[in-house]
């Protein structure tokens, strides 16, 4: 198969399956002209990796998960500890987010936004007032 026929099937851009094999986590084999020739498990192994990185895993948690995927004497706590640390990393942002919208929520609600020109975001974001909680 040619990266366009890939491309459709796994729901990558050629940009991203290109990048993909740039860094190693695909390897398509090359034809006499030396154009790519992915095979049905090249497209399988993209269409994971896509889920994957939908789901917000880092380049390193696929290479992992793709060769844990790869390994079928593999031990499904592996697994479960590369998702359970990336649903961490998810818990800790979320926090880290809600901290920022509420902050930005005070801030927002202090202003009087009208036309003189005190403002407590300004404030805030210059480190002149209030900006953590």
């Amino acid at each position: 198969m040619n990266i366009g026929d890939v491309s459709e099937a796994s729901g990558l851009p050629p940009k991203t399956i290109r990048y993909y094999e740039d860094i190693g986590l695909i390897r398509p084999s090359r034809s006499a002209n030396g154009y790519r020739d992915f095979a049905d498990a090249d497209v399988h192994k993209l269409a994971f990796l896509g889920r994957a990185r939908s789901l917000g895993f880092s380049i390193d948690d696929c290479r992992t998960l793709l060769s844990l995927y790869e390994d079928r004497s593999r031990a499904s706590a592996d697994v479960k500890a590369v998702a359970t640390e990336h649903m961490n990393r998810i818990g800790r942002k979320i926090e880290e987010l809600a901290a920022m919208r509420d902050t930005l929520g005070d801030l927002v609600k202090r202003c009087k936004g009208n036309d003189r020109p005190d403002c407590p975001i300004i404030d805030g974001l210059s480190g002149k007032g209030k900006c953590e909680r």
